[in-house]
């Protein structure tokens, strides 16, 4: 990967410190913002073109250049732990079906009969060995294998070797299962993911307990992702519900390559570290800090006390359309039927919170900038982390071998 270096720099900085050593330095930089009423701010300002969010050419260039050849999330292992276990979705239009092997390995393919190309398995998911397609009932092992024709004196000579599965590369590390869309187009996920991956390692997210999924449509894919930036937006966009307990416009950034850990200071911050050692602030993430992971391209990771969300934010079929899916873990199953309805109203409560007061704010967002009102969109100092992702996003697009990849 282009970025590879410079996620190795950051991945062997947090393995000298320690990981929660690195964690603590973030959390005392946070309470030095909130003290000092600064936060962790750019050199300057920088314009993005309005462009970037509605001109198809460009919007065609992202997904040929960064959608079709990084690794994207697919699946968590908590949703599919089990041999036999597959899900099946579409991913930028692409037919994808991943499933778990008997060898507990994961594989991933597009799931369409190689016969006259019907979609094999429906979204969602299930536990199968086989897959017969519903047409002509062609039938698949769960590696993507071709071991049945139906009738097969009667449609004639066929090499089963050449009909399998079309394969999609694919990996599982950090509790998620990752595939690149373009097949043959092979990665190595621990250089692509650097430093975040000690962040997902940390938590141990493959034995996690898999709650649910809750599906929304948004604006532009950069418009949706722009707000897990950022915390300016929170006294304005969220009175009732983020600001309360998150400070407005204070933010600390750490990348690694194009991911980055994005800290917000809660407003009790002094109180909750004041009854914590110095030497053990690393260790009480949700005390007094949170933090927002983003996995570049497209994903968020927002680890509550209650409940942690997945957000895979894909693009649509236009530059002015997302589909999110917002998948829920938490680190034990429902206690009991009142436990479980707590876990359902809690994720139709952050769904509702995304979908009404973010989606809500970027759909008209949207709309603003397709009206040709402003040439250009401005990131203040304050809004380093979408500084970032932007000229991330422009130089992945422009795909120049010689040219170095942007510094936070």
């Amino acid at each position: 990967m282009l970025h590879a270096k410079a996620n190795r720099l950051c991945h062997e900085r947090g393995f000298a410190m320690g990981y929660h050593d690195v964690i603590g330095e973030e959390a005392e930089k946070m309470l030095e913002y909130v003290e000092t009423g600064t936060t962790h701010s750019a050199a300057d300002t920088m314009e993005v073109p309005a462009t970037a969010y509605t001109d198809p050419a460009y919007f065609a260039r992202e997904k040929a250049e960064i959608f079709m050849k990084l690794p994207l999330l697919a699946a968590l292992t908590a949703e599919m732990p089990n041999p036999g276990d597959y899900k099946a979705m579409e991913l930028l239009g692409k037919p994808v079906l991943i499933t778990r092997k008997s060898d507990g390995t994961v594989a991933a393919m597009l799931n369409v009969c190689t016969h006259r190309g019907m979609i094999l398995k429906p979204e969602g998911h299930g536990n199968a060995k086989r897959f017969s397609c519903p047409y002509h009932a062609w039938t698949y092992s769960n590696d993507g294998k071709l071991i049945g024709v139906a009738e097969p004196q009667k449609f004639g000579p066929i090499c089963k070797e050449e009909r399998n599965l079309t394969a999609l590369p694919v990996a599982e590390a950090g509790g998620i299962i990752w595939i690149c869309l373009t097949p043959g187009l092979e990665f190595d996920i621990a250089a692509h993911l650097g430093g975040m991956l000690d962040d997902l390692n940390a938590y141990g997210l493959g034995d996690w307990h898999y709650c649910g999924s809750r599906r929304i449509y948004g604006p532009n894919w950069k418009i949706a992702y722009d707000g897990y930036l950022e915390g300016y937006h929170f006294a304005a966009a969220h009175p009732t519900t983020i600001h309360p307990r998150t400070f407005s416009n204070i933010m600390h950034f750490t990348a690694f390559g194009p991911h980055m850990r994005v800290g917000y200071p809660q407003v009790r911050i002094k109180e909750a570290l004041g009854a914590i050692p110095r030497a053990d602030w690393g260790e009480h993430e949700n005390e007094g800090y949170d933090f927002v992971r983003t996995i570049f391209p497209n994903i968020s990771i927002f680890f509550a006390p209650e409940i942690t969300q997945v957000a895979q934010l894909i693009p649509g079929d236009t530059p002015g359309s997302n589909i999110t899916n917002l998948m829920f873990i938490r680190r034990e199953p429902p206690k009991d039927e009142a436990d479980a309805a707590a876990i359902e109203g809690m994720m139709d409560w952050l769904r509702d919170v995304v979908n009404d007061e973010d989606y809500g704010v970027g759909l008209q967002v949207q709309k603003g900038l397709e009206s040709g009102a402003i040439k250009s969109v401005i990131f203040g100092r304050n809004e380093r982390g979408n500084q970032y992702f932007h000229n991330y996003v422009d130089y992945l697009q422009r795909a120049d071998p010689n040219e170095t990849p942007p510094e936070l």
